[in-house]
């Protein structure tokens, strides 16, 4: 029996689960993509005299 009929006997309310490696992906890009625009928002007020010595 392959995957395709496993899948047909399970019903069709059965979820498939994404393999970790995916989830993994998703949670590390999402990681990049914060941290990087905090660095552009720090840069942005940086170069506008907003983070400074007083």
């Amino acid at each position: 029996m392959d995957a395709d009929e496993q899948r047909a006997e399970a019903g069709p309310g059965a979820a498939r689960r994404a393999p970790a490696w995916l989830i993994l992906g998703v949670v590390a890009s999402a990681l990049v993509v914060c941290c990087c625009s905090a660095l552009i928002g720090l840069a942005v007020s940086w170069s506008a005299g907003l983070i400074g010595t007083r």
